[in-house]
């Protein structure tokens, strides 16, 4: 019977690290989301965009030059 109690407080103690555990990785997500650069957003949605065709090659790269510049 005290095997089964070991087993158990030590199973009881993994979740609760892994609980604890993800509660603090979502608080750091969450945190650090408003502290994007917007700079690097508007780059990677350029990137997308030429990436799908919309735009040409010296557009992107006209653009990504005025991103560059700010």
């Amino acid at each position: 019977m005290m095997h089964m109690m070991g087993w158990s407080m030590i199973f009881t103690m993994i979740v609760g690290v892994l609980i604890i555990g993800l509660v603090i990785y979502a608080f750091f997500s969450l945190i650090a989301k408003p502290f994007v650069n917007k700079e690097d957003s508007a780059l990677r949605i350029l990137q997308e965009r030429f990436a799908r065709g919309e735009i040409s090659e010296d557009e992107y790269e006209r653009r990504r030059a005025v991103l560059r510049r700010k």
